[in-house]
């Protein structure tokens, strides 16, 4: 049972300047209403640069980071509050850093042995054609510090490339080209090292891009996800072992592809995942009898033990 006078004044930061501070605002209203609901004595915080003095000046005993993207998912913020001797939930500087650079967080799962993409840097545009070269088309190509889908594109002929990786260097960071997987994409909450049951994404679009994500209609969620419990058990084992590799924690995400022989292959790791009454991580949590309200408590208490 958790008392929520012992969390004391809490800071939900919600917003920044990265590409998806739109979104951030959203999960952030919402988490902040559930935990008023909660009597939590929660605030919102629209996060700036001068954050540090905000939190300072505001007496928090804690801080729920609502944070998508840059700036504060990526480490940033929580190497600020570690340094603030601030108590903030979910993953720590290593964990949301790892996690943040799509290609170093590969780097680590093929380091070990865990299944994910080949994939290519795309440093100039000669290096478009050594992708196609290497890894065949249909491919993707996303920056490797955005989340959301931003920048991302499919491409499926020659002629699509250069367009995909210009639109992909606006995102101001290291492109990779990935080699492109056919069959079904699913997420794997995880919640306090336990993975929830699992959704299976489909989309009458090219992937699960932004706006599937977030605009479509017509975006299926599928959960349970179809797969026989044996299978998903052990699929569950590979989530969380690829989420502790990377030194996650408290509570995250896991997306992944699985092959049209039905092989697992590892496409990213998520630390702060929307928080929308839609999003993935409370709709896998509603399935295991977890309601919303109490989802954003139990991600609160992940503060404790800093």
């Amino acid at each position: 049972m958790i008392d929520v006078a012992d969390f004391g004044k809490v800071a939900v930061l919600m917003g920044g300047w990265s590409a998806e501070r739109e979104i951030s605002l959203l999960s952030g209203e919402a988490v902040l209403k559930a935990l008023k609901e909660n009597k939590v004595d929660a605030h919102g915080v629209d996060v700036d640069h001068d954050i540090a003095h905000v939190l300072s000046e505001g007496d928090y005993d804690r801080v729920m980071i609502i944070l998508h993207g840059r700036g504060g998912e990526d480490g940033v913020m929580q190497g600020l509050l570690e340094t603030m001797q601030m108590p903030y939930t979910g993953s720590g500087v290593l964990g949301s850093a790892l996690a943040m650079d799509k290609m170093r967080c590969k780097q680590i799962w093929q380091a070990k042995g865990l299944p994910t993409p080949e994939y290519v840097v795309l440093d100039s545009e000669s290096d478009c054609d050594v992708a196609i070269e290497k890894l065949g088309l249909p491919l993707i190509v996303k920056p490797v510090l955005e989340g959301s889908s931003v920048g991302m594109s499919k491409v499926d002929t020659a002629q699509e490339m250069l367009p995909a990786f210009i639109k992909a260097k606006q995102s101001e960071c290291t492109v990779i080209a990935e080699k492109w997987i056919t069959g079904g994409e699913y997420t794997a909450a995880i919640l306090n090292r336990k993975v929830l049951p699992m959704i299976k994404l489909e989309t009458d679009r090219a992937f699960y891009d932004y706006v599937a994500k977030y605009q479509s209609d017509d975006t299926r969620y599928i959960c349970p996800c179809g797969l026989d419990e044996q299978q998903e058990a052990k699929l569950a084992d590979i989530m969380l072992e690829a989420f502790d590799a990377i030194n996650a924690r408290g509570w995250g995400r896991v997306d992944f592809m699985l092959d049209e022989a039905g092989n697992p292959w590892l496409i990213e790791a998520n630390t702060v995942p929307g928080m929308t009454d839609h999003s993935l991580v409370p709709m896998a949590a509603k399935q295991a009898g977890i309601e919303f309200n109490q989802l954003v408590l139990e991600i609160l208490a992940s503060s404790y033990g800093r």
